[in-house]
């Protein structure tokens, strides 16, 4: 019986009998050089491989018979010393699948112009991993009291990838440890490596006897905050968003998290966080002096210094200036310009100026710098503009806002005061004010922010203006709507969207058209205008008490960026619950990954207008 143990990195299939396969290129090679030059088309040869296809495409890619082919120095008689090499190149290539007792046959057919090889592999049962011995050293104790967030070695041990039972793959051999080092490094013990790690293998019996002995290394926690490359603006910024406090375990999530609030602040070009690991190494080096000395082991152990927690960045400048044209299938062409000041008396500014065909905004905010509890204020003013299916009106609102939490629950509290005028089918249909308070929630569980594929995610309103304060009608009023992503498998999804919302007030007509309801657009019923569906008034659409919509949309990718769908729409908006008629639209659509998030261009049939509409929508938003 042969049995054969492999450590560390060792190929599981060094094997005596693969040694001729190991060293052919290191024949084949110089025979190639020194051959003299003939033209690529005067010999050439045909290769079969005839085995499962997962061994078959390995094969394919790595047999010399195969590599070498077309090469114009190639001859005869060295594509017999290839084809006398393969069944032993081919066991050392199978062993590295888990195959380690496999049939193998080669042999070259044809005395012609374009010989043909056949290889034959017949791979046999494969080796299965039959015992796994995981040691893991220097780990705190479960049961240690002394320690208030014991290290969860019992899940470190039930996340080991290669299973018994599994086929003993080279490829997944290395995979495992790699993921089991990875869980250990990502908090707590980031200076943890293998120190041991070994593959016995037995061919005759099929088997697998796997170990690794991983070494925690010492328990970091982070210090104190370092910040390098501030000029322009306060300290405050980078320690008002640190969630990190001295003490804490090291934790590569913590980090993380850390680098994208500080990204997302718009103060800064480039952000790194970091761990200070250097303070380990000047303990280490004085360990290893003082070992030198022949000061006693205990004198150079203890707890690791705590590590500083290094931030470094690259200021934005204060000031910028930019502008665009575009075009919306919802408002029309657009032309804009902003104005971006990072530091006013400590605030940010934050102005854009859009001229649309549908829709004309200008727009102030100064936002406030991150509290210690995370909290966002910001205060701004706003003029809009809009002549939608001869609605036109136009409001000015000063506001305050108050938001906080993460990407995956976000909230807000915003208190408005709003004025309004407007004119429906060119007669002036007055003017209202409020002042509504509104709460809003929103709930992701989404496998990727910019490309979802999985999960969902929910948003939910409510607000109203219930006292006569600065309020001409009081309401209240309720919204939600949801986005959910299934995968139906490695090519295609279906994505269901929905929304609802209701207002409560004596008279509408003193309720500001912005809280009111409306459907229809690149985001609402597809086929239809912007905002075209609502309660018809004469020859206009207004805003309506109710709304409701639905989405249905089956997707396809048949290149990893590129996609179809095709889709139903349904929804309408208006002051009853039985005139709440819903309108239908369908069509197809072309799906792009681009770098700055998915394009949708979809061509929609709107079923109550009978007409046909393109639309064209950037990014996901929600």
């Amino acid at each position: 019986m042969l049995r054969v143990a492999l450590a560390g990195r060792a190929l599981p299939s060094a094997l005596p009998s693969a040694l001729p396969a190991l060293a052919l290129p290191l024949l084949v090679l110089p025979l190639l050089a020194a051959a003299p030059a003939r033209a690529a088309e005067g010999f050439d040869y045909t290769v079969r491989i005839d085995a499962p296809a997962p061994l078959k495409e390995m094969l394919e890619k790595n047999l010399d018979l195969l590599r070498f082919r077309g090469n114009a120095r190639v001859d005869r008689e060295q594509l017999q010393r290839m084809v006398r090499a393969a069944p032993a190149q081919v066991r050392t290539l199978v062993a590295t699948d888990g195959y380690y007792d496999p049939v193998v046959s080669a042999r070259l057919d044809g005395d012609g112009a374009e010989p043909r090889v056949l290889v034959t592999v017949e791979p046999g049962e494969p080796v299965r991993v039959a015992e796994v011995a995981l040691v893991l050293e220097g780990f705190a104790p479960p049961g240690d009291q002394a320690k208030e967030l014991a290290f969860d070695t019992a899940a470190l041990k039930a996340g080991w990838s290669l299973k018994q039972g599994a086929i003993f793959r080279q490829e997944d051999w290395e995979q495992a440890k790699r993921n089991i080092l990875r869980q250990v490094v990502q908090t707590r013990y980031p200076r943890a490596r293998i120190v041991d790690s070994a593959a016995t293998v037995d061919p005759e019996q099929h088997r697998a006897e796997l170990r690794v002995v991983l070494d925690s290394g010492p328990e970091l926690r982070f210090g104190e905050l370092r910040v390098e490359g501030l000029k322009r603006y306060p300290a405050s910024i980078v320690a008002n968003l640190n969630q990190i406090h001295p003490g804490d375990y090291y934790s590569e999530a913590a980090l993380q998290s850390l680098q994208s609030r500080l990204q997302d602040t718009g103060y800064f070009s480039s952000v790194e966080v970091s761990a200070d690991m250097s303070a380990i190494l000047n303990e280490q080096l004085e360990a290893g002096e003082a070992a030198e000395a022949g000061a006693p082991a205990a004198a150079a152990a203890g707890p690791m210094a705590p590590l500083p927690l290094l931030v470094r960045v690259s200021e934005n400048k204060r000031k910028n200036v930019s502008a665009g044209l575009g075009f919306s299938t919802n408002t029309g062409n657009r032309a804009s310009l902003s104005y971006d000041d990072l530091s006013i008396f400590g605030l940010k500014l934050k102005s854009a100026l859009t001229l649309e065909t549908k829709k004309q905004t200008a727009r102030g905010d100064f936002y406030f710098p991150v509290t210690p509890k995370g909290y966002s204020d910001s205060v701004g003013a706003s003029f809009e503009r809009s002549d939608i299916s001869g609605e036109v009106t136009s409001v000015t609102t000063v506001g305050a806002k108050r938001a906080w939490g993460t990407p995956l629950l976000e909230r807000s509290l915003a208190l408005e005061f709003l004025s309004e005028a407007k004119t429906i089918n060119n007669v002036d249909a007055g003017k209202s004010k409020s002042l509504p308070l509104t709460y809003s929630i929103t709930l992701r569980r989404l496998d990727n922010l910019l490309f979802p594929t999985k999960g969902y995610a929910i948003n939910a309103q409510l607000g109203g203006a219930l006292l006569p304060l600065l309020t001409d009608e009081a309401f209240v009023r309720g919204y939600g709507r949801a986005v959910l992503y299934q995968p139906l498998g490695a090519h295609s999804n279906v994505i269901l969207r929905g929304e609802a919302g209701a207002l409560a007030s004596k008279n509408k007509s003193g309720v500001p058209a912005v809280y009111l309801f409306r459907a229809g657009g690149d985001q609402s019923v597809r086929g239809y205008a912007f905002q075209q569906l609502g309660v018809q008034e004469g020859g206009a659409i207004i805003g309506g008490r109710y709304l409701t919509t639905a989405s249905a949309e089956y997707q396809y990718w048949f290149k990893p960026t590129w996609g179809a769908a095709v889709f139903y729409d349904a929804g309408n908006a208006a002051d009853s619950f039985k005139d709440l008629h819903p309108k239908s639209g369908y069509g197809v659509g072309a799906r792009w990954k681009s770098p700055v998030g998915p394009i949708n261009v979809d061509a929609a049939y709107g079923h109550a207008v009978k007409k046909y509409r393109l639309h064209f929508s950037l990014g996901f938003s929600f």
